[in-house]
């Protein structure tokens, strides 16, 4: 065998040994400690659809929310009146919800007033008492504002919370709101829980303040005499320590505790610190933050980017302040008092104070994704089953398995001993997939899933366009070499320019996109690297071993579809009469969804909650079939196994109709007659898609259509470019009005199906694309529609092949896959039939008329 050759296969035994070991945990639990230990223990990872996770139930205290915000509104007042010569006073109220403030005199009654309506609408007067020397006026947030405050503070921290979640690396966890002032969290596969909660919890409030000094106080004498003469506990509280040492303190003071850590034996100690009450800058200030490493013993920091205006109010502070000592507080607690050497500007900041690599990467990501606007509570912890359910995730796993050995038959039916060894390159692609994703610990969901079944597809459709070119080659009389070269030559860049566009698309979903779209654009980014090696060199290396060998003499092919002679560009009215019909239905849908008329599922409309509790184990397939027995649609289902508590998710529209938790009750009660359910709760949820998560979708989406339309205008011509995005537009909005046509529900399974029929569209339009280009080359006597229709027709035995192939798996999963993954395949298979439509009857139209029917230069 030549040198070159053994280091070939040398180089792939040893990405397929790798990709084993990396596998190997995933499939294998039980695997020796040695081998964890010394090679690998990590596996895949699975999604909450998939495997199910940590249930969190979060109650956000909005009373708290409204209160913060009075106190900054006060602070504000305050200020303002300093400005114009009023100097006011805060004090105590009994009422938590109201600012009371002493002025100095009756005479700047009127003017205070007239500031408040003025400039400050949010506040509202109360009460003015004038009996005394000093009048006091009692202020409260209007009920305009309050209100406001009460329902933006759930959603505000459930922004927050995704954020910090997506920063923490959690891949596609749920995050819903519930009834006022709750909110929904589940993530899939933690491994150290303790630290997700905290990093969910923490409401991350930083204030920067000046350390009093000059008080010369000694606070540890102070704080010993109070426990000694009982007015203070042992184990007192920052609040009990400022009530009892009140008037032994400074007047806009207040003590706080800084904690620091013994770098080397790593104690923690409490040191009480007196620092001015004034909040010189917030964490608004802040910008953005990382971890870095340095100082005396190499420890971990967290560095402060800070806001153009936080950069000022910085330089501000430190240049008046030299020689004093800074406190930076976050929620309550001092992490460090720094003394300011010299007045710092250019906007960067720096907290220390003994972290941890994981504490100090952790107050990174909640100072990035800022701080909760009230603080936030744990009412419930536990586990929760697949959402998919085990029964869902059997069939489909089943129905998957069968699909993909069906395709394995036809192409060695097909393509005989080529189609053996595309067959091995799909094997191949699969595990190198796995490895890929076990490494970089991605989290695996039915989104993902879809992704690797358009890999898959792309990678059959990488095989069949080299087949079909070795099919020409031959035709040509080339001897066998010659033909299996010109195979592999020829389709380079076809391959090469599909598996780009494809990229693309998938790059923009992972950068812009989050949730199921994010884990959908991982695999398939991985699918199409690991596809183009496979298809491209993995499959030549074979064909070069066995000519080498002489084990071949020459390749046969089945041929379905020979030679063709249809005239596309002439029926282009008909084709394009039809789809401006699909076209319209397509956006009537899009208008309908986004008025929230069409049949949204729970993840889009929200609806309700109802959890009930069992008497025993129950199975979650036959709850699911008790459901469809009593025609109850629209529901999703969850389980808790441990606590045998199922969870029932009804989206708006059906929980309009009737009462729900009677209708579910009876269904239960007719279909599982041995179990006894109780109802423990009901409430009201909101959509796990916010409007966030929708405005960065459509970022991606118009990001990943600008490159593409920027690829294929380098690769080919604008015109190609444009008409591939107009192609692919069109097959999304196709199923989508034959979706609402059918009133078939819309929910993020389907959404995840339209990007999968995205990516499969945008590579078949791309290979016919490809043989144009080719062919204007070839042929500059024929007219440019001669040379449209000889290219597609050309092309009609791959097209036709692909599809086919692609629709034995989707069709499995459609017939054998189970009612949960039903909807998904029927998308997949409207999709590739529209896909495969477009880019034969559309796609190369729009090209055509675009330059009005003469070939591009």
């Amino acid at each position: 065998m030549p040198k070159a050759l053994k280091w070939k296969f040398a180089f792939l035994a040893f990405l397929l040994i790798s990709s084993v070991v990396l596998v190997l945990p995933s499939f294998y639990p039980n695997t020796p400690q040695w081998f964890k230990k010394y090679i690998y223990q990590e596996g895949l990872k699975l999604g909450l659809d998939l495997q199910g996770g940590m249930h969190l139930i979060l109650k956000v205290d909005v009373d708290q929310a409204v209160r913060n915000a009075a106190q900054l509104a006060a602070q504000d007042l305050k200020d303002a009146l300093k400005r114009q010569g009023i100097t006011i006073v805060r004090r105590k109220s009994d009422n938590p919800d109201e600012i009371l403030i002493a002025v100095p005199n009756k005479s700047s009654l009127e003017k205070i007033k007239e500031v408040i309506e003025k400039d400050f609408p949010n506040l509202v007067i109360k009460k003015i008492d004038d009996s005394s020397r000093f009048p006091t006026i009692a202020l409260a947030l209007s009920p305009k504002e309050e209100q406001f405050i009460r329902e933006h503070a759930v959603e505000q921290s459930l922004e927050i919370i995704r954020n910090r979640i997506d920063q923490f690396g959690v891949t596609e966890p749920v995050i819903v709101r519930q009834g006022e002032d709750e909110i929904v969290v589940q993530l899939p596969g933690i491994k150290d829980p303790k630290r997700a909660i905290k990093l969910i919890g923490q409401t991350a409030q930083l204030e920067f303040k000046l350390v009093d000094d000059d008080a010369n106080i000694d606070l540890g004498s102070l704080i010993r005499k109070a426990i000694e003469e009982g007015r203070l506990p042992r184990n007192y509280t920052v609040k009990q320590l400022n009530a009892v040492l009140k008037g032994q303190i400074p007047r806009g003071d207040k003590i706080y505790i800084m904690k620091q850590v013994d770098s080397r034996t790593g104690r923690v100690r409490n040191i009480p610190i007196l620092l001015k009450d004034k909040t010189l800058m917030t964490g608004d200030a802040v910008k953005t933050a990382h971890v870095r490493i340095g100082g005396t013993y190499n420890e971990p920091y967290v560095a402060l980017e800070l806001t153009d205006r936080g950069a000022r109010i910085f330089e501000k502070i430190t240049g008046e302040n030299v020689g004093k000592r800074l406190a930076i507080v976050l929620d309550g607690v001092v992490r460090s008092a720094p003394v300011i050497r010299e007045k710092i500007g250019g906007g960067h900041a720096q907290i220390s104070g003994s972290f941890t690599h994981e504490e100090a990467a952790d107050l990174a990501i909640v100072l990035r994704a800022g701080a909760l606007p009230a603080p936030v509570k744990i009412i419930q912890n536990v586990t929760v089953g697949p959402s998919l359910g085990r029964d869902s995730i059997r069939k489909g796993l089943i129905s998957g398995i069968a699909g993909a050995v069906f395709v394995m038959i036809f192409m060695v039916i097909y393509y005989r001993l080529s189609g053996f060894i595309a067959d091995v390159a799909v094997l191949l692609n699969l595990v190198f997939l796995m490895a890929v994703l076990a490494l970089f610990q991605a989290t695996l969901t039915l989104p993902g899933i879809a992704g690797i079944i358009l890999t898959i597809g792309m990678g059959v459709d990488s095989n069949v366009l080299i087949f079909e070119r070795m099919r020409e080659e031959k035709a040509l009389g080339k001897p066998l070499k010659a033909f299996i070269d010109g195979g592999y030559d020829k389709a380079f860049w076809t391959i090469v320019d599909a598996h780009v566009t494809t990229l693309i698309t998938a790059l923009a979903l992972f950068l812009f996109g989050t949730g199921p779209i994010k884990g959908f654009a991982v695999t398939l980014s991985a699918g199409i690297i690991i596809n183009l090696f496979t298809a491209i060199y993995a499959t030549r290396w074979v064909y070069e071993w066995l000519l080498y060998k002489n084990a071949i003499k020459d390749l046969s092919f089945m041929q379905i579809v020979g030679k063709t002679n249809i005239d596309f560009i002439g029926k282009r009215h008909i084709s394009l009469a039809i789809s401006a019909v699909l076209v319209l239905t397509g956006i009537v849908a899009f208008v309908q969804i986004n008025r929230g008329a069409a049949n949204l599922g729970v993840d889009f409309a929200g609806g309700t909650m109802v959890q009930y509790k069992a008497d025993k184990p129950f199975a979650l397939e036959k709850v699911r079939q008790a459901l469809a027995k009593a025609n109850l649609k629209g529901y999703a289902l969850q389980e808790v196994p441990k606590e045998h508590i199922l969870i029932v998710r009804v989206k708006k529209s059906v929980a309009t109709v009737g009462d729900i938790e009677e209708n579910i009750t009876k269904a239960l009660k007719a279909g599982l007659p041995d179990y006894h359910f109780t109802i423990e709760s009901k409430t009201e949820i909101g959509s796990t898609v916010s409007k966030e998560l929708r405005r960065k979708a459509i970022i991606a989406i118009l990001i990943s259509l600008a490159g593409i339309i920027g690829y294929l205008a380098f690769r080919f011509n604008i015109s190609f470019g444009v008409a591939a995005a107009i192609a692919t537009f069109h097959d999304v909005l196709a199923v989508l009005g034959v979706f609402y046509l059918l009133n078939k529900e819309i929910n993020l399974l389907i959404v995840t199906a339209l990007l999968t029929l995205a990516g499969y569209s945008l590579t078949d339009t791309v290979v016919v694309f490809d043989r144009i280009r080719e062919n204007l080359k070839r042929y500059r006597k024929l007219s440019f529609a001669e040379i449209i229709n000889k290219s597609v027709n050309e092309m009609l035995s791959r097209t036709i092949i692909t599809s086919l192939t692609t629709l034995i798996v989707v069709l499995s999963l459609y017939f054998f896959g189970g009612v949960v993954i039903h909807d998904f395949a029927f998308a997949l298979v409207l999709g590739i039939i529209v896909g495969t439509y477009s880019s034969v009857f559309v796609a190369s139209p729009i090209v055509y008329i675009w330059h009005k029917g003469k070939a591009p230069k």
